[in-house]
C-alpha cells in the first residue's frame, strides 16, 4: 500500500464510513456504551481495529511514555540474531528507548495473526518494529503499514513492499569476494551450500558466486550447489552429499556461519581435514566463525551496524522524517582464517 493512500488522520466518521453506521454510534462504541446492537458493536470494533484507530482516552495515557520499539527475531539460537540485537539494544540504550523482544520460534510464542499483531502494538503503545525473522512477507506487513506503524526489517528473504525500509548487506559482492578468495588459493571444484532457494539475500551470494566462477572460467557445476535453512544441519548434510561425489569439491562457500560449522562438524566426523583436504568460508562474521576449529574464514556483515541502522530509520518514522531512501546496504568485508588454504594437488584430482 502506498504512503499517499494512508489516511493523514483517521477520525470517527471515517470509522462509521467503513462500517457502514453513524459517527454517534461508533463514538457509543469508543466510549464504552452498552446501548449499540451486538452485531453493530461487532462491525464497528473490526473497523477500529483494522485502522488502527486509538482513542483520546488511549493517547493520553501513551503520550508521557518514552519510545518502545518491538524486536520479533526466529530465535535467540542464531549468533546472527543475537549480534543485530546487540546493535539494536546498544543504539536503544544512547537514545532512551525501550526494546520489548518477541521470538516467534519459541514453544508458546504468540497464535496472533498479523492483524491482531499490529493493532496490539497500537494499543500498548508502542513506537514501532523491527523485523529480523523470515515469518514477515507483505502480507503479514500489509496490516502494519495500514495503521502507519513505523517498521524496518533486516535482510528480509523476500523482497519487502516498496514503503517498508529495509536493511540488508551486501550480499552479492560478499559472494563475489567468498568466491574469488577460493579460486586465488587454485581451487575450481568449489561448492556452494545456500540458504532457502527463494530468499532474496541467498540469491544475491549465489549469483555472486556464479560471477566469480565465470570470471575465471570455470564452468558452474550444478552438482555442487544445495539449498537449505541457514542452520548447521544443513551443512551436516550438504557434506554428507558432496562428499558422496565421484569428483568431491576442494572447496565450500557456505552462505552462512551456521551452514560453515555443520561442514566443520561433519568433515571431523569423515577424517577430511581442513583446510589440508578442504577449504571452508562461512558468511556473516559471527563471533562463531572466531572461535571455530579451526577459525573460520568468514564474509563479515556489519551485524551490530545493521541493527543500530535498524533502529535509528524506525525513529526517524516516528519523527516524521523524509527518508531519502527506503534501502540500506551496508558493505561486508572477508576475513581470512585458519578454515582456507592452497586447494590440494593445484585443485585437481588426486
Amino acid at each position: 500500500m502506498a504512503g499517499s493512500e494512508r489516511p493523514a488522520k483517521l477520525t470517527l466518521a471515517a470509522i462509521a464510513r467503513e462500517a457502514g453506521v453513524s459517527a454517534p454510534t461508533v463514538s457509543k462504541v469508543v466510549n464504552g456504551r452498552e446501548d449499540v446492537a451486538a452485531d453493530t458493536r461487532a462491525k464497528v470494533l473490526t473497523a477500529l481495529e483494522r485502522s488502527g484507530y486509538k482513542s483520546p482516552l488511549q493517547r493520553k495515557n501513551i503520550a508521557w511514555r518514552r519510545p518502545v520499539v518491538e524486536m520479533v527475531l526466529d530465535s535467540l539460537n542464531s549468533a546472527y540474531g543475537v549480534e543485530v540485537l546487540n546493535g539494536v539494544l546498544e543504539h536503544a540504550a544512547a537514545s532512551d528507548v525501550e526494546v520489548l523482544l518477541n521470538v516467534t520460534g519459541v514453544q508458546g510464542a504468540s497464535p496472533l495473526g498479523p492483524e491482531q499483531r499490529a493493532q496490539r502494538i497500537i494499543d500498548e503503545g508502542r513506537s514501532g518494529m523491527i523485523v529480523v525473522t523470515s515469518a514477515f512477507g507483505s502480507e503479514q506487513l500489509e496490516p502494519f503499514l495500514r495503521r502507519q506503524i513505523p517498521i524496518v526489517v533486516i535482510d528480509p528473504l523476500n523482497p519487502p513492499p516498496d514503503d517498508v525500509v529495509s536493511v540488508g548487506a551486501s550480499n552479492w559482492a560478499g559472494g563475489k569476494a567468498a568466491t574469488a578468495h577460493l579460486l586465488g588459493l587454485g581451487h575450481r571444484r568449489i561448492a556452494y551450500l545456500g540458504g532457502p532457494e527463494a530468499a532474496e539475500c541467498n540469491q544475491a551470494r549465489l549469483h555472486g558466486y556464479m560471477a566469480a566462477l565465470m570470471a575465471e572460467g570455470v564452468p558452474v557445476e550444478e552438482s555442487y550447489i544445495f539449498s537449505g535453512p541457514f542452520r548447521p544441519e544443513h551443512g551436516v548434510a550438504g557434506m554428507k552429499s558432496l562428499l558422496q561425489l565421484e569428483q568431491r569439491p576442494t572447496a565450500i562457500f557456505a552462505a552462512s556461519d551456521s551452514i560453515a560449522l555443520g561442514v566443520l562438524a561433519e568433515a571431523r566426523r569423515q577424517k577430511v581435514r581442513i583446510p589440508e583436504d578442504m577449504s571452508v568460508v562461512g558468511f556473516d562474521g559471527t563471533y562463531q566463525a572466531e572461535e571455530s576449529v579451526p577459525p573460520l574464514t568468514s564474509v563479515s556483515q556489519p551485524l551490530q551496524e545493521m541493527g543500530r541502522a535498524a533502529l535509528r530509520f524506525v525513529l526517524r518514522q516516528m519523527r516524521g522524517e523524509t527518508l531519502d531512501s527506503r534501502r540500506v546496504e551496508l558493505a561486508t568485508h572477508l576475513v581470512v582464517r585458519e578454515s582456507t588454504g592452497k586447494a590440494p594437488n593445484g585443485g585437481m584430482n588426486s
